[in-house]
């Protein structure tokens, strides 16, 4: 509750100075565990200095910190091979650093750039950059690394202009490192680390969407400390970080009254309104845990005022992982996965249910035996709004529905069928609809937690026939690849770039 009067303070008076270390820190204590707390100080002891905004001035939400401990030749191998796991902080050990990779000089016309974590957790996590062209597919044409390890890299985005990329860190916080990661591909066979921030009130970078004039929108699940409640964090078109939202009073009380863990998020621009599903609280995959604490909710938001409209419920959804707006649909139309029972909602974002709440969610597909209790349910949908595709993580499955009617959905999958990939989790269909690009990777945070799913830590490239169905065909198998240099790759996303036509790029 301290946090959020601060939060409320800070947008009624108009304040846009940093809070200080000791202001950061008590702000969170009212809300967080005794161990959690200990996160929060060590936090507020290390921040190595507010970010920069553009010009030069410092941007009041973002902050970057320096590494604890320094990389030392001779010591900091020894030191992160003896370093022992701890029941949830991490010893913040520097990174090992890669021997270098031979990498090919083709520029293919399509490119896959795979947000990767070192198998090891001790080496640096990096950038893949991949060609996706029939006659080079799978060479790999980049090695971009980050100044960290071990922040199990989560969602990877694009910039509406193709100029730059951000990356998420999952467990970044247990090491007390920046928990979201830039890089410039103004230059796109050649990407460049650019930075990387945190934010103040928020942490867990989960999905991440473009705004059209630059800048992002991004889904952060947990607190400060990866408790409830997490934010929508916006970012300027230079990744620096201006707003964590809500900062209004209804929309603020609206979040502390029910657990507010955005993991989902889509954003219909033209419309003027987002919808942000609410997942799980992050701490909770963490041992020692009673369960991990699943939401059953979504939120439905003014864009434009960045405002909280509503709460639409998912009876016994067992955490929202993912909502996308359906292309094309004439009611703004959005599908969202409700992993616990294994089934996809639509939620009509202009309806009003009979309580009067703006919002309606409604049943339309069960996923089968595979999806139940699947611990994540992730989507992608065509450029027409007639096809919907679910990874089943732990149904080892990629389901294929044809939406084009809604009254009528029609399973394109065998639901029975035993397809070559472990573990699919991040899903995008390719910018000219011939293939869907899938990594069979979801999280492994090892002994410190609940959450360790199996895992094949491929890029699958998978055709997508004239109906829609799928027929499996081609991987990079970056766990062979990268096994010698930095312990395994484990890639948990993907962003495509089609270069086909120069003038006329798409980044996706």
């Amino acid at each position: 509750m301290i946090a959020a009067a601060a939060d409320l303070c800070r947008s009624r008076r108009g304040i846009t100075s940093l809070p200080t270390s000791d202001e950061l820190y008590r702000g969170g204590i009212a809300a967080q565990t005794p161990t959690n707390l200990a996160t929060l100080s060590l936090l507020s002891g290390v921040a190595g200095g507010a970010g920069k905004a553009a010009g030069g001035k410092r941007s009041p939400l973002d902050l970057s910190i320096d590494p604890i401990i320094p990389l030392i030749p001779g010591v900091t191998e020894p030191l992160s091979d003896n370093a022992p796991p701890l029941p949830i902080l991490q010893v913040p050990t520097p990174p090992l650093e890669s021997e270098p990779f031979p990498v090919s000089n083709i520029k293919p016309k399509k490119i896959g750039y795979f947000w990767t974590g070192a198998g090891d957790n001790k080496h640096k996590d990096f950038l893949i950059t991949a060609s996706l062209d029939d006659d080079s597919f799978g060479t790999i044409i980049g090695i971009t690394d980050v100044p960290s390890s071990g922040n199990s890299p989560h969602h990877l985005g694009s910039s509406a202009d193709g100029k730059l990329l951000i990356g998420g860190g999952l467990l970044s916080l247990l090491k007390t490192q920046d928990t979201a990661f830039y890089f410039d591909v103004t230059d796109p066979y050649n990407p460049k680390f650019d930075h990387s921030n945190r934010a103040v009130l928020s942490s867990i970078v989960d999905e991440i969407r473009a705004k059209p004039d630059g800048g992002f929108f991004i889904t952060y699940m947990g607190s400060a400390a990866g408790t409830a409640p997490g934010r929508l964090v916006e970012t300027d078109a230079a990744g620096n970080i201006i707003h964590e939202w809500p900062e209004d009073v209804p929309s603020t009380l609206n979040i502390l009254g029910e657990q507010f863990s955005p993991h989902g998020l889509s954003v219909d621009f033209e419309k003027g309104i987002a919808l942000t599903s609410d997942f799980v609280v992050p701490y909770t995959v963490l041992k020692p845990t009673t369960g991990i604490q699943k939401a059953n909710t979504l939120r439905l938001w003014n864009i434009n005022s960045r405002t909280i409209i509503s709460t639409i419920h998912i009876p016994n959804g067992g955490g929202i992982q993912d909502v996308k707006f359906i292309p094309g649909n004439p009611e703004s139309a959005a599908l969202a996965t409700a992993v616990g029972p294994g089934e996809v909602w639509i939620i009509y974002p202009f309806r009003t249910a009979p309580d009067g709440t703006q919002g309606v969610a409604e049943l339309l597909y069960s996923l089968g035996p595979k999806a139940v209790d699947s611990l994540a349910i992730y989507s992608d949908i065509s450029a027409d709004g007639r096809l919907a595709y679910f990874t089943i993580t732990l149904g080892n499955h990629v389901a294929a529905l044809d939406i084009s009617d809604l009254s009528n959905v029609r399973r394109l999958d065998d639901p029975e069928e035993e397809q070559p990939i472990i573990g699919p989790h991040y899903v995008k269909i390719s910018p000219d609809g011939k293939n869907l690009l899938v990594t069979g990777y979801f999280v492994q945070a090892g002994d410190i937690s609940v959450l360790n799913t199996p895992a094949d830590y491929k890029g699958h490239w998978i055709d997508i026939l004239d109906d829609g169905s799928l027929n499996f065909n081609r991987t990079i198998d970056f766990e062979s690849i990268f096994t010698r240099n930095r312990g395994g790759a484990r890639p948990h996303s993907a962003v495509i770039f089609d270069l086909t036509d120069p003038e006329n790029p798409i980044f996706y």
